[in-house]
């Protein structure tokens, strides 16, 4: 049975680890719901020498940006087939505009993002882009449920999402094929603006839509601010063709229609 390590079992990472265990992977990893410590170094290292693949789902760390992965275990990490996932972030603001993955990176507003996905990059990797990341639990109905839905008056702006599940066949499909190294972005078909997802939402409910508002009438936090202070359209063109991958949600409709509570 092939194993795959995997550092920090979050959201996606742990869809995931369910779909390599549906394959007929082995699978350990460190994170809250892991078996391992991060820091217990020792028995990392042990398990690392055991793995065939590795993944890594950290975020660069919030002090020093740097990435935890590499500062503490790069110089085990020397497996044929290595995973990291990244953000579509890396291509700053494209103004509306296409960008697939030999698009220039580097001129974002998330610069630790960005440094942690060329240094993955120069290791020769498969780094995977994600965009705007939905599926249970974590989608616009929550929102709503929530009472935190916002439809801002901004024309033109769009975004790339992914549902969860569809991260976890993209990975998976770049196990089983054994893939090249290099970038591939795993977003949908159809980048939309958070308005038409937000109004399709409510219309599978039957509740009418919130009202717009201006940028500055929504009072987001920073982090949601400079969320919108980014527009771009992902292709997805590569994975496709490249790891054989279709997603299984193409656009946030049947994404959403799937998630309805």
């Amino acid at each position: 049975m092939p194993n795959l390590f995997i550092f920090g079992l979050g959201y996606s990472a742990k869809r995931i680890a369910q779909r390599a265990q549906s394959l007929g992977w082995e699978v350990v990893a460190t994170g809250s719901e892991g078996k391992l410590s991060f820091d217990d170094a020792d028995a990392v290292r042990t398990e690392l020498s055991r793995a065939d693949a590795v993944l890594s789902s950290v975020p660069p760390d919030r002090g020093s940006e740097s990435d935890p992965v590499l500062e503490r275990y790069g110089d085990a990490l020397g497996h044929n087939w290595i995973g990291y996932l990244s953000s579509t972030g890396v291509y700053g603001d494209r103004q509306g505009a296409w960008v697939d993955e030999s698009s220039p990176t580097g001129d974002g507003r998330r610069n630790a993002r960005m440094a942690c996905d060329a240094s993955w990059m120069e290791r020769g990797v498969r780094v995977f882009r994600l965009p705007g990341i939905y599926g249970p639990g974590r989608s616009i109905f929550d929102r709503i449920a929530e009472g935190k839905t916002k439809r801002i008056d901004l024309p033109g702006q769009v975004f790339s999402r992914v549902h969860v599940d569809d991260i976890a066949s993209g990975v998976a499909a770049a196990l089983a094929s054994d893939a090249p190294p290099g970038a591939y972005n795993l977003g949908d078909d159809l980048p939309a603006s958070q308005n038409a997802v937000v109004e399709e939402a409510c219309a599978l409910l039957g509740v009418e839509p919130p009202p717009l508002v201006t940028l500055e009438e929504a009072n987001l936090s920073p982090m949601a601010r400079g969320f919108y202070a980014e527009n771009r359209r992902v292709a997805n063109l590569k994975a496709k063709r490249v790891l054989g991958w279709q997603p299984q949600y193409p656009t946030y409709r049947e994404g959403l229609r799937a998630l309805l509570p």
